[in-house]
């Protein structure tokens, strides 16, 4: 097996997918308690009748998003072992987490004690259908950085989450998922408490971690909504994709080959049973740079295009979130396909996806489920 080359290492946490029960819930719950902006708002482009939201820090930058898909008809998953179990956000302080923790008390939503792992404060909570995540301080953080509060949000500045952080994966299995994580996709492990393993990329801390969990024993996790679908890590654009698609190929996993997701280009890989890792790019995807290319975007160049998030390439910043916007590449002037499509998916309001909620009174829980 060939040496990672040293100039294609993984650039960490790139975005996190999970299902949600209802795409408008998740929707309120994002945008009203945990303060992240709807950065877009499309379709599964695997299944055209499944929403795919995305969340994301001021800018849409990588490393910053949770994404969601509403699959019709889903059953309740379940958590356990072979599963990604958990996703963290980055948030300033330690004195953040207390912040948060008064926050959840007060929109009852379902939480634990702040706690210390890996030398780093974290809290724990849960959404509406138990999906698993946690706030993760930045304090002593090194490594890569984080993004930019949305602006438009009622959490305190100084306070608000700011990107991805570990993510939590449990495996029956532990020895290979180990070896994959190292060997094939060059990860270090720099720390261990019990049966948790820290391992980081790249420059490290929060936003360059994975924490694999041995749950050799557990019941084995079933996927549905309330549970993670797949992780996605960093490269930084085509051409460190093309060469992360040979190396995938040449360690015998199995995958997916070149995806053009249109926000980014993608491979997927199963490093285990129930654990589905994504290689996305940070550039925008080859259909929305061929867009930039041909001057049908809304940047004024290629060259901006290959520095902006993929998600301002086919609508604005300030227009993003506000209707269903569906990937060019995949709905070339296809009107009546757009139509169909759009008319297939659940009612969906997110018409006030821009508005200032600055002055904006704390949603509860029951305001999330019951508007």
């Amino acid at each position: 097996m060939t040496t990672l080359d040293s100039t294609m290492v993984l650039g960490g946490v790139h975005h996190v997918t999970a299902i949600t029960s209802s795409a408008q819930h998740i929707y309120n719950f994002f945008t009203n308690i945990l303060g992240l902006r709807l950065a877009k708002l499309t379709v599964n482009q695997d299944d055209y009748e499944t929403y795919h939201l995305y969340f994301t820090d001021e800018e849409g930058n990588v490393g910053t998003d949770m994404t969601f898909f509403d699959f019709p008809g889903i059953d309740a998953g379940t958590h356990g072992a072979n599963s990604i179990d958990r996703a963290s956000f980055r948030v300033p302080t330690d004195a953040s987490l207390i912040y948060w923790q008064e926050r959840f008390q007060e929109a009852g939503v379902p939480h634990g004690k702040i706690r210390t792992r890996f030398g780093e404060e974290t809290l724990r909570f849960e959404d509406f259908d138990g999906q698993h995540y946690q706030l993760i301080s930045d304090s002593r953080n090194v490594g890569v950085p984080s993004g930019k509060p949305w602006q438009l949000s009622n959490v305190a500045k100084e306070h608000a989450i700011t990107g991805l952080g570990p993510v939590i994966v449990r495996v029956a299995n532990y020895d290979v998922l180990r070896t994959i994580v190292k060997e094939v996709f060059g990860f270090r492990e720099t720390a261990h408490e019990g049966n948790a393993h820290l391992f980081e990329v790249t420059e490290g801390g929060n936003g360059g971690a994975v924490i694999l969990v041995e749950s050799q024993g557990e019941t084995t996790a079933q996927q549905g909504y309330g549970t993670i679908h797949h992780m996605a890590l960093r490269t930084k654009n085509s051409e460190t994709l093309a060469y992360w698609i040979e190396r995938i190929k040449e360690h015998g996993l199995p995958h997916s080959g070149l995806v053009d997701r249109f926000y980014f280009s993608s491979e997927y890989v199963r490093v285990a049973p129930g654990v589905l890792f994504e290689i996305a790019t940070d550039t925008p995807g080859i259909g929305a740079l061929e867009m930039a290319k041909a001057g049908r975007s809304k940047v004024d160049s290629y060259e901006e295009a290959l520095i902006t998030s993929g998600f301002w390439i086919d609508e604005t910043k300030d227009e993003a979130g506000l209707a269903l916007s569906l990937p060019p590449h995949l709905f070339p002037d296809d009107e009546a396909t757009k139509a169909k499509t759009a008319a297939a998916l659940r009612p969906l309001d997110t018409s006030d996806a821009q508005r200032d909620r600055r002055k904006d009174k704390l949603w509860t829980f029951d305001d999330v489920l019951t508007n």
